[in-house]
Order: C-alpha cells, then structure tokens, then sequence
C-alpha cells in the first residue's frame, strides 16, 4: 500500500507532490514511501499523534495541463483540505510505464488532450477503481462532435440546425453534397449562405465559415490561436472536398461567444469573448491574454449547462454557447476546462471539487467530515429575532455614487425654429423631448448660433430668449470642442398658455398667452473614478447580506461556494435610471457583488437593465406637480425673510419637526444673513480661483478628474451670476448646487489650499439640509402626495417583486428532473437591485415614514427608527433601502409568524462633516430587549474579531489602507461613517398583510473587521465589509469555531 507524506526539511503546510516523474518512482520525488517505511517511523515516533487519515487525489493528464497555471492554482486550494493530498503523475510515467506500476489514488483527476493516451487511462481506473471526478469512457465520445451533437440533441439542448456529411465508402447514404453558388446542399437539408463547416473531429479546429456573393462571398477560416491571430479570410468560396464535415447554420450573435465552465453540475462560470470569426484578432490585455467578459446565464442556459455537466459525466466541463434571436444554442462542449485568470474561479472550484471528494470518500476512511454544501443550500439565516429562517427575498434602492458637480440652466423659447427642432425630434406625442445624440446637440447649437449672430433679421424686430441666457447655452454646448463622451443634454417641455402661466396657475380662458417651451440644459454629474470604487466597494460588502456571504472573508473552504451568478437558485436583476452616473454605479456595483474582474462597459450592456420605462427610476425633475411648485414658492418666501426664524416659521418650515431640520435652522438664524455670507465667501472664491490661473505655475495644473482651473472658474463664476439676481433677492434653487460644488471641492481639490471653503461649505450645507428636504414636500400630507408623484411605478414594482416570490413559477427554478443533490429546487433567492437619484430615495422614505405603516405611538421600536431617520441630514452618495424578506417554513402557511421582512437603511458614504457628528443607531441584530440575552450568548462575526467590544468605535475604516493615490483618484476619497447609521427592521409581515402584523424597530452595529482572503480590495477604507447587514451565518461561524478549537474571546 502506498501512503504519502511530506519530504524531510520542508514545511507542514499543504503541498501537492509530484508523482512519479520523468526521473523514475523513488521515494523522495513522489513524496510516497512503502508500508515497511511507515512502520519502522512510527517505531521511531511512538510518542506522537497517529497520522490523520489521508484522501489521495491523482492528476492524470499532459505536463502542458497538469502543471498549468490554472491547475496550479486549484491544486494548492484544493490542498488546503485537512484530509487531502494530491499527487501528478508524471508524463513520463503516464506515457511509458504500465498501469501497474502508476501510483496508487483515491479519487482521480484526469482528462484527454493532444498525446494523452486515453486507453491506458481506462486501464488504471479499471484496475484501482478510483473515484472519478470526469468519466474517462465519455471522453471518447467528447472528440467526436458528431457523437457530442447527438448526445445534445437526446438530451433537448437546442443546437444550430445541421447535417453531417460522412465521406465514408461503407455508408454511401451520408455522403450527398450538391454545392450551389450560395448554399450548399447535406443529404437534402439545404444550408444558405452563411454557413459553418465543422471537421467531425473536435481536434481538428479548421472550422470555415462561408459568406454569400451579395456580401463579397469567401470565407473566414477559424484555427487555434495563433499570436494575436484567430482566423483569416479567405476569398475561396468553395467547401473542402475531402473529409467529414458537420453543415450548420450560420448564428448571427453580434460578435460575440459565450464560453461556459461548469463545475458539478450545480456551478456554472460563463464568460464572453470578441467572436474569432468577427475580424480573426485576438483581443488580449495588457498581459497579454485574451480579453474575456464575465456574463449572467439566464435560468434557462443554467439549465443547459447541468444538463451538459451530467449527460457527457464531466465534472468539470466547458461548452460554447451561442446567443443569437432570442435563444441559446449550444454548438460545442470541450470537456475539461479551466478558467484563466479568475482568483475567485479557482477559490470555488477548489471548493467544490474538495466537498465533492470529501462527500464521496470520507465515510470510507471514516474522517469526520460534515458537507457545507448541502447545509448551505437552503440559504438559512439568523433573522434580527434570533430564529432561523429562509432568505427568499433581497430589494435594494439604492443611490448612485460620487459625481461631478451637476449644473443646470433653464430658459423659456419661443422662436418657431425651437418649436420646428421639437416637432422634428416627435416631441409633441409626449410634450416633452430629450437631445443626448451629437446630431441633436449640434442642432440645438446651430439655432442659438444663428439667434444670437442676426438679431435683427428676425420677425417683430427683437428675439424674445434672453441674450445672456443664449451666450450661456451657446458657451456650454460649445464647452470641449466636441460633444462625444461629454455628459450634456437638452429637455425641452411644451407649454400650450406659456411657462409662467403654467407655474403660476393663471386662467388661461382669463388671458390669451403665446405657447412656449422650457428649455432645461443639463451638464456635469458625470461618476468620478471615487464614485466607482464606492460603489465596487458597497456591492462586495452587499454579499454578507446573503447566506455564507462570509466565507471569502472567515479564510476557511466550505463557505459561499456556491456564489450568487453561479447557481440555480438565484434570480438576480439589476435596475437603474437613464442617467450615465446612475448606469455605470449600477454596473460598479455589480462588478462587486459577483466578483467580476475587468471593465464596467461590459458588465453594463450585459446586466444592467435600463428602468426609463413608466417612470420607474427616472423622473422629470423639470416638469413639477402643482404642489411642489407651491411648496417651492413657501419655501422660497420664507427663506427671503431678513430677520431671525420665530416659532412661526418652525410652525411653518418644520411642522414635521425633523431634528435635522430644527439643527439646521438654528445653524441659519437669519436666513438672508447667511446667504449674504455665503455670496461673499463665493465672491471671494472666484477670486482666488482668478489670481491662481494668472499665477505661471498653475498653467498646467490638473484638478480632480481632469478639470482645470478655467472650468473650476466657470463653476462658480456662474453660481455668482445666478445666485445674487439683479433684484437683491437670493435665488434659494440655487442652494443645493452650491452645497453640490463646495463638497466636491473640499473633497477631491482640497490640496488647492482655497481660503473659506470650510465655512462655505458650514453654512451652504445648513441651508441645504433644509431647501433640499423640503423641496420634496413640508408638510407630510406634502411629502406623501410628492412622493407618490415620484416613485408610485417603484412602489408597485417592489410589491410585484416580494408576491411573485410566491407565486409557482417555473422560469427562475431549478428543473425537478434535474434536481437530485438539491434539498430544495422548487425555492430560490429573488434579488432585485434600484439603482437612482435622490429623488427617488427621498420619495421612498416619506412614504416609509409618513405612509401609517406603523403607529409610532404604539411602538417603541418604530419609533426608534423614525428618531433615527429624523437625525439624518443628508442623503449622500450611496444611500440604500433594502428590504429582505425571510420565510419559516415550519410554520402555517397562514400563520403570522410564517412570513418575516426587515428593512435596513444607511445614508450612505461618509460625508465631509467632523467626525462624530453623523448620528448612530442604537445596534443591528437583535435589536430588542427581549433577545438582550441571545446576543450575548449568539455567535458573532464581532465575537471572530478579537479585542474588539460593542460599544467601541470601528477601528477598521481608521487603520485599513486607502486607496493608491493613482490617477484620477483623491487624496480623500469620501469614506463610509464609522458606525453602521442605522437600521429599520420590519419584523412578522403575515401573507395578508394585514394591520397590525409588523414589528418594527431600529438598530445599528458597528462594522467589524473581516480577514479577507484573495478578493479583499485594497479599498476597504471606504466602506464596512457589513455595512448593510450582520453576520448571516454567525451560528454556522461560531460552530466552526467550536469544531475546530478556535479560542473565542469571551461575550461582550
């Protein structure tokens, strides 16, 4: 018998040994040694620990494989496992040696390419019998893609139509090929140009694709890659005449293939890649590798590849999947596959081929080993009341992250060239009309241009726009030289009796006035390279929300293995807004999430969904209800009074009596005083920012994201102008761009040294903490009736989403037929991902707050949570709603107890105000005073961290690394708050929602230190790692702890 240890000298840790090699079956070169060695050690030794039981795990394949950089990668994971040793035959040995004389294995690892010799792989399996991680015999079939189309084909996979031309002598029948100038006819299936000519044999990789005379005709001839190479065209236009050949139709796939890597048939990494028979490129990275994107597969293409996986027996397998008209078709399946250049591939398949050894072999050697698999695979999570219950539903709202400052100008036209432009574009349908295009922008230019150049030409002698307003129109469209990636738009919106006497609510029967259109120009706000990492940040800390959410953190294999793209019991779709900083946010986040690795463009197009349908993320900011124009105009009045606030105007501006606002205006007092100040420290800054540019060396000073100190200048210079009006009297509008512009300088220019930025950015966010909030309404019956205006498409939307969770569907399941080794196919995770701008998270909470949702007369814990929000001032970057909805199903389906949802909220990115003030929630899970007891005595992610108590501040946002000072990114990127800011927890929502069934209450918990294993980012400055959640598997972590004499320092 042969037994393996570790050579003398080196390290105890996990290492995978060379097998018997080109250099022969000595002892030391396979790290194996005879039985009569183990004795006489142990003789040696007596007073040691017996050997823990060892799984032997055999790799059977080419050098060129089996000492890849992929298989190195897995093969040191896959030794992590305790009872785990891995041995790699070598070549010399596989080639030249009999089977009997290969080394002994227990489970083994092996697969076909160029020289492998198959058949004495069947012989070894069948002479030691080994457990098979890829069936051998399969793979014969695997070379034949006659034999892999067939097998398709009885298991229902869709395939491109096709026809197999045999030049074989013995079957005469198969061998009918009439060949016209633009198709081609296979034992009388007709195949148009273009068409795909496949070798039978899946070596051979000279695949043709022929092309139609009215596109040039010829031919692209595929090959393995060579350099930067894939394919060349060819101007033949004639199909081989020798050979057998596969005839297949032609996908029109936009250019790009799906390559899918199963591993088991529950796990499924799929990634798309520049189509080789687009141009015949290749496209690599810097490093020279191919160019591959991660892609989502939809349930049903999950499907396919278990399927794929337990038809052709392959454990580990790839497949080519086409994407064309609305389906999948598989045309290839390549057998054993690898990811490249993928940590968190290698780090899941470890796992997964580790569990899956273990669960085979363990009870044969009789190690103690329980599968983290099956236990994870109903998604079981502590709920905030310390039971135990299934996640089955994740809503998010979420706003966008850090962007540039927005600006805006509006102007009334009434010139028939506007009105002509309007009518051209369709915009009478709607009413309103938006310009993005280049074309459009350029028309718009064209018009102010030709007004502002021959003023007197016009009918009635003088134009009616504003001079001014045109220069600033005609300046910002002009801004660049170009219009191409330059976030500006144009809205105009139709007003039949003219804008002034829509807002003012006149009569029109009363007075006669000239239609008109409002002309909104939009620019800036685009995502800052700081706005990305945010929200990459926010999206990998986001995982911990889920069951073994923790694993790629806690450094021990077993847990999150099955991540949330990769299974089949998962349902995720990704939301947002037409806004460009909203979109790229969303994909950012995404990128997190799912650990994806490249850039955002791609994930964008290929999982982000556009919601600009009924309104449901996006909203006419421009185009205001009656009631937000009166509320405008209330608050306008009373912020223009030049005296102290009295108790009529708290009774007037804050009758909901929000403690944020109530500290803001006693920041203000005097409300024209300070706008008076604020004006002068704008003055004065435009000052600074003139003599700087007259100053020789900042000729070539680069601000942050590439602005310079001319467009700094223009930023406010414009802000002075519009502020200030010609009357005296402040434009109070203006506001909350001044707040925007100030923020953005004190956050990411402050190494500009600009005096009284600080105090500018004191007093115009005190004034902006109360125009902002109460623009969206001052009154609660104002704020629900705006709110509804904004997110009532939203609101039933998330109700839609948290009942078809319990509708019988079939399209997000996992197939029954197909579900052995799943506790539970017919279940699955719903997630649901909004992302949108703040008005949409300001509507959201009134309603959450105002809505009667819960009396916080009767209830403590509401009331908490409604305190908690009541302190918040700002909702910045990256605020989040999330709603998780739970099920117990040991209880009456009826039952109140049988349903649970939470509702978490945090505003979002650490500000720029002093540390400290920001306030804190009063803990996150549990929360009440009943389950005091089960905190201290639950397992924790705080009881893991050592040293660490409740009530202490988080240290790990003070002493974890910032990001590399790298181009484009800030000295101070804006951080996440110290402590997590608070969390609303709705509790016990029965299925009838009926009054009465909700507790709520508020909590918050600091964020705790993570060990991070491979996919930490060296951003962990900027948000917590549970920022929005606890530990959803602190039970699971605490066992772990127990089971493996982890010393856990004592309850806190």
């Amino acid at each position: 018998m042969w037994s393996l240890t570790a050579s003398e000298g080196e390290s105890t840790t996990a290492h995978f040994f060379l097998g018997a090699g080109d250099e022969g079956l000595g002892t030391r070169g396979t790290g194996m040694r005879p039985e009569e060695s183990d004795n006489e050690l142990l003789e040696d030794e007596e007073d040691e620990v017996p050997p823990e039981p060892q799984i032997i795990v055999g790799i059977c394949a080419m050098t060129k494989k089996s000492k890849s950089k992929p298989m190195t990668q897995i093969l040191e994971r896959l030794c992590r496992f305790d009872y785990l040793t891995v041995i790699i035959l070598g070549e010399d040995v596989i080639l030249n040696e009999p089977v009997e004389n290969w080394p002994s294995c227990h489970c083994l690892i092996s697969f076909h390419s160029k020289g492998f010799p198959l058949d004495k792989a069947v012989a070894y399996s069948k002479l030691r019998n080994p457990f098979l991680i890829n069936d051998l015999a399969m793979q014969y079939y695997i070379q034949d893609r006659r034999e892999v189309y067939r097998i398709l084909q009885e298991e229902g996979i869709d395939l491109p139509r096709y026809a197999v031309l045999n030049r074989d002598p013995a079957r005469p029948e198969e061998c009918n090929l009439i060949e016209g100038e633009d198709q081609v006819e296979v034992n009388g299936a007709v195949f148009p140009k273009p068409f795909v000519e496949k070798p039978v044999s899946a070596e051979d990789h000279n695949v043709y694709i022929y092309y139609p005379s009215s596109a040039g005709g010829g031919s692209q001839r595929l090959f393995r890659k060579i350099g930067s190479r894939s394919s060349v065209y060819s101007p033949e236009s004639s199909v081989r005449k020798t050979g057998s050949y596969i005839y297949e139709e032609f996908m029109p796939t936009d250019g790009t293939d799906v390559k899918v890597y199963t591993v088991g048939p529950d796990y499924a990494h799929a990634e798309a890649r520049k189509s080789p028979a687009l141009d015949g490129k290749v496209e690599r990275d810097s490093e020279g590798k191919e160019i591959r994107y991660p892609v989502m597969l939809t349930a049903m293409e999950k499907l396919v590849a278990r399927k794929v996986c337990v038809a052709f027996k392959q454990t580990v397998c790839g497949f080519d999947l086409l994407r064309a008209n609305g389906h999948s078709f598989v045309c290839d399946v390549n057998g054993f596959s690898f990811v490249k250049n993928s940590m968190k591939y290698y780090d899941d398949c470890a796992k997964i081929l580790g569990n899956t050894i273990m669960r085979e072999l363990a009870p044969q050697f009789q190690i103690p080993w329980s599968i983290p698999t099956e236990a994870e695979d109903i998604p079981i999570v502590p709920t905030t009341s310390g039971t135990m219950m299934e996640l089955r539903c994740v809503i998010a709202i979420i706003r966008h992250g850090d962007r540039t400052p927005k600006q805006k100008m509006k102007m009334e036209v009434k010139h028939p060239r506007f009105f002509a432009l309007f009518e051209k574009h369709g915009g009478y349908k709607t009413g309103k009309l938006k310009l993005k295009r280049p074309e459009q922008l350029q028309e718009v230019l064209d018009i102010t241009r030709l007004l502002l150049a021959e003023p007197e030409k016009e009918p009635g002698g003088e134009i009616e726009e504003k001079t001014g307003k045109l220069e600033q129109l005609k300046s910002v469209l002009e801004m660049y030289g170009h219009f191409s990636g330059i976030n500006r738009k144009v809205q105009l919106t139709y007003y039949p009796h003219g804008v002034k006497a829509s807002n003012e609510g006149q009569d029109p029967q009363r007075e006669t006035l000239a239609p008109s259109l409002l002309l909104v120009l939009k620019w800036g706000g685009e995502l800052t390279p700081a706005g990305r990492v945010q929200a990459e940040e926010l999206g990998r800390a986001f995982r911990c929300m889920y069951p073994g959410g923790q694993g790629d953190y806690a450094g021990f294999p077993g847990c999150g293995l099955l991540r949330l793209h990769s299974t089949f019991r998962h349902d995720l779709k990704i939301y947002a807004s037409d806004e460009g900083r909203v979109q790229m946010t969303a994909a950012a986040f995404a990128k997190g999430l799912l650990a994806l690795e490249g850039e955002l463009t791609p994930i964008l197009v290929q999982m982000v969904k556009s919601a600009n349908m009924n309104g449901l993320l996006d909203s006419d900011g421009d185009s205001l209800s009656s009631c937000q124009h009166r509320v405008k105009a209330r608050l306008h009045h009373i912020l223009q009074q030049d005296a102290p606030f009295g108790p009529e105007d708290y009774d007037q501006l804050a009758p909901t009596r929000s403690t944020s606002l109530l500290n803001s205006m006693t920041i203000i007092q005097n409300p024209v005083k300070v706008c008076d100040q604020v004006f002068a420290l704008i003055e004065n800054l435009t000052h600074q920012i003139q003599e700087r540019m007259q100053d020789p060396r900042s000729i070539d000073l680069q601000l942050y994201h590439s602005e310079t100190l001319e467009l700094m200048l223009q930023r406010w210079s414009k802000l002075e102008r519009d502020f200030r009006q010609k009357s005296g009297r402040y434009d109070i509008s203006k506001i909350p761009d001044i707040y925007d512009c100030v923020k953005y300088d004190v956050q990411h220019n402050g190494s500009l040294g600009l005096q009284g930025t600080a105090e500018l950015l004191r007093l115009s966010k005190a004034l902006a903490d109360v125009v902002i909030p109460q623009e969206y309404g001052i009154s609660r019956e104002e704020k629900l009736e705006i709110a509804v205006g904004f997110c009532l498409p939203l609101l039933r939307k998330i109700l839609l989403d948290l009942q078809r969770t319990h509708e019988d569907e079939s399209v997000n399941k996992l197939h029954p037929l197909y579900s052995r080794g799943v506790l539970s196919p017919g279940r699955h995770v719903r997630t649901r991902l909004y992302f949108t701008s703040e008005s949409h998270v300001h509507s959201l909470l009134s309603v959450f707050r105002y809505g009667g949702l819960l009396d916080e007369t009767q209830d403590a814990q509401w009331q908490r949570a409604l305190d908690y929000l009541s302190a918040i001032s700002e909702l910045n970057y990256m605020t989040q709603i999330v709603i998780m909805l739970y099920e117990d199903n040991t209880q009456d389906p009826l039952s109140e107890e049988r349903f649970h949802v939470e509702l978490h909220f945090s505003p979002g990115v650490k500000g720029v105000e002093e540390e400290g003030s920001a306030p804190a929630g009063c803990g996150f899970r549990p929360a009440s005073s009943e389950n005091e007891e089960m905190k201290t005595n639950q397992g924790s992610m705080e009881n893991l961290c050592p040293g660490k108590a409740s009530d202490e501040p988080d240290q790990a946002l003070q002493t974890s690394p910032q990001p590399p000072e790298g181009p484009g990114l800030p000295r101070r990127s804006p951080l996440i708050r110290n402590r997590k800011a608070g969390s609303m927890e709705v509790l016990s929502e029965t299925s009838s929602s009926r009054p009465g069934g909700y507790r709520l209450f508020s909590s918050s918990r600091p964020p705790t230190e993570m060990k991070q294993s491979g996919l930490g980012s060296q951003c962990t400055g900027l948000f917590s790692t549970t920022v929005l959640g606890g530990s959803s598997s602190a039970l699971n972590l605490q066992d772990y702890a127990r089971s493996h004499g982890k010393k856990l320092p004592p309850p806190v």
